[in-house]
């Protein structure tokens, strides 16, 4: 007799190592996804477009945007609770993640921890609660992985700054009411809040993209856009500041990408159950269950990692190499996943009836932002050896 079969993450006993407070929140979380992004994300995905503000305020009723900051209407909750959350947003689609990380861990927590009091109070409420936008500028057309190269300038003039350069692939940039730019100045990198409302900035959209359709991504061009003086972050300076602003969205990938894994395992298991071949479900096959016992078996453990390094963020005691492992391993196995699920759908696998074509495609993207996979190996191997392989 044929057993009951169970969910993935259910082979490693998850749930038991979850509060009631942390399953509360990612089963809101995946309720919602559920009613309110699910029913939309394919025609999203294939017009390449998403309606961002009304997400945005959706998903700011729902208290995700800036849930791991504290005050200023945030939420305040747990690391290990955002983590969640990154998950169930991401098993819809990794675009609904990153416009989750970059207002929340990119573009709020820069101004939460860099930023001065008016600052905060002028911007976090709202961007809390999805009524304003962020996005983040950091990245530059010829430059990546090293932002300390970065050609964009902020130069003062009398009780102004002048800020001069172009950002390239920067999400939420078309729809943002601010911007928090990174600059080269005499002192060195600093950053700077910019309504994008000031003169000289603008925020072209980045179209034909074949992954992250429904997410919003921009260049910033900023031609002599004069700001004043206390638009500069006061408590960042060096590239320190965006580094660690980078940590913390690459702590929610390190959920996020686990989610998109598991939509695509459990799209695939409930495929291989419901199609038959030669007069038998393929899911009775001893090569489609080689394929899903090892599919289950890595997101398993990319799960009990995530734990381990949620324990550790709310215990204070996480560091940027644990950051690195997260990312390196669980956005790889992720991509693995997808693209060996897609084999059990064969032909299906590419419409989008089903998501996992969609996720490996957004997967891709995911693999190379907030640092490359060999930029994360290069950091995890100078931890073992001491030695600097960068240049």
């Amino acid at each position: 007799m044929p057993s009951k079969p169970v969910s993935p993450l259910d082979l490693f006993a998850i749930d038991g190592l979850l509060s009631d407070e942390e399953r509360a929140m990612r089963d809101l979380v995946r309720s919602y996804g559920a009613r309110e992004l699910r029913p939309h994300i394919a025609d999203w995905f294939e017009a390449g477009d998403l309606p961002a503000r009304d997400v945005a305020r959706g998903l700011g009723r729902l208290g995700v945007l800036g849930m791991h900051l504290h005050g200023y209407g945030c939420a305040g909750t747990s690391a290990l609770t955002y983590g969640l959350a990154c998950m169930e947003l991401e098993a819809v689609d990794s675009g609904l993640r990153s416009l989750v990380s970059v207002q929340g861990s990119l573009a709020m927590f820069a101004i939460w921890r860099y930023g001065s009091e008016e600052h905060k109070q002028t911007w976090l409420p709202r961007m809390a609660a999805g009524e304003a936008i962020g996005c983040f500028g950091l990245t530059e057309p010829d430059f990546g992985s090293n932002p300390a190269g970065m050609r964009t300038t902020a130069k003062r003039d009398g009780d102004s700054w002048v800020v001069n350069g172009t950002k390239m692939w920067i999400t939420n940039g078309s729809v943002a009411d601010v911007a928090v730019v990174w600059a080269g100045t005499a002192d060195g990198i600093r950053g700077f809040v910019v309504p994008t409302g000031t003169p000289g900035f603008s925020a072209p959209v980045i179209k034909k993209k074949l992954s992250l359709r429904a997410s919003v991504t921009s260049e910033l061009v900023l031609q002599d856009v004069r700001l004043p003086a206390d638009a500069m972050l006061p408590e960042a300076s060096g590239l320190s500041g965006p580094l660690g602003c980078l940590d913390e969205a690459r702590f929610g990938i390190v959920f996020g990408a686990l989610g998109a894994a598991r939509d695509c395992l459990e799209a695939a298991i409930a495929y291989a159950l419901d199609r038959e071949v030669f007069d038998r479900p393929l899911a009775g096959f001893q090569l489609t269950q080689q394929k899903l016992a090892d599919m289950a078996l890595e997101l398993g453990k990319g799960m009990l990692l995530a734990l381990h390094l949620g324990r550790l963020k709310d215990a204070g005691q996480l560091d940027a190499r644990q950051v690195s492992l997260g990312k390196l391993n669980n956005v790889r196995e992720a991509l693995d996943i997808a693209r060996e699920c897609r084999t059990i759908l064969a032909a299906n696998g590419i419409t989008l009836e089903y998501p996992v074509l969609r996720h490996a495609n957004n997967l891709e993207s995911v693999l190379t932002y907030e640092g490359t996979s060999e930029i994360h190996s290069l950091v995890i191997g100078r931890a073992l050896t001491g030695l600097s392989a960068f240049v």
